[in-house]
């Protein structure tokens, strides 16, 4: 009996190390990128997040794309963790669009097919302009969570989803806005959602809008509006 127990206890810790585990890999500009990987297949996620975030603040979120059949990848960008890289003492004014293309590279190297990108925050502007400076079909879809691109949204080469609190406010007034202005830009196909609330990108997943925006995520990244 102790024995079957030991074999189950370590076959439990096996299985979970199976359905997560550290990688890291290179950015174009000389950086290192790690990142807490979930799962295995031909569709795969990276998650990019916020200034006030890392890369074990997606884990619930992960989990559920998962879940729903997806390789998933939530990166440190660098200044984080043990990811580093030119800028990385202020990666806000970092070249963080590098990180999240090292990321798409280092899935589709390792065998998925299709790679899209959520960004929330800092991690949406990296998203947008990773998406941007992509080769075509490179990065499948990408959602941005309350901000949008730095660079001209017109020049996205992915099809995104914006979602964005009405009333959600940075240091420089409402970012709705913005948001509005990048939608309206964005080559086809495209959705922008509006949410009641001023929650700002992952902290909406500590509201009640919380399990709207996963659903609308996993449509988006399933071929919605198409």
């Amino acid at each position: 009996m102790r024995n079957l127990l030991v074999i189950l206890v370590v076959g439990l810790l096996a299985g979970m190390a199976a359905a997560q585990q550290t990688v890291s890999f290179p950015t174009r500009d000389g950086g290192v990128i790690f990142a807490d990987q979930y799962g295995t297949g031909d569709r795969a996620v990276v998650l990019a997040h916020g200034a006030m975030f890392n890369k074990e603040s997606w884990s619930e979120q992960a989990k559920q794309l998962q879940a729903a059949g997806f390789r998933v990848l939530a990166i440190d960008f660098r200044g984080y963790g043990k990811s580093h890289g030119p800028g990385d003492k202020n990666p806000m004014q970092a070249p963080l669009d590098l990180d999240v293309l090292a990321a798409v590279d280092y899935l589709h190297k390792t065998g998925s097919k299709d790679v899209s990108v959520v960004g929330a925050s800092m991690g949406a502007i990296a998203t947008g302009d990773a998406s941007i400076a992509s080769k075509p079909g490179e990065i499948d879809r990408i959602v941005l969570l309350s901000l949008h691109p730095s660079g001209p949204a017109s020049r996205l080469k992915s099809p995104v989803l914006f979602i964005i609190s009405r009333d959600d406010k940075g240091a420089n007034g409402p970012r709705l806005p913005g948001v509005q202005k990048a939608y309206d830009e964005a080559p086809q196909p495209k959705k922008l959602i509006i949410l009641d609330g001023a929650a700002h990108a992952q902290f909406l997943f500590k509201t009640d809008k919380g399990p709207q925006v996963m659903r609308e995520i996993l449509a988006w990244l399933n071929g919605g509006g198409k």
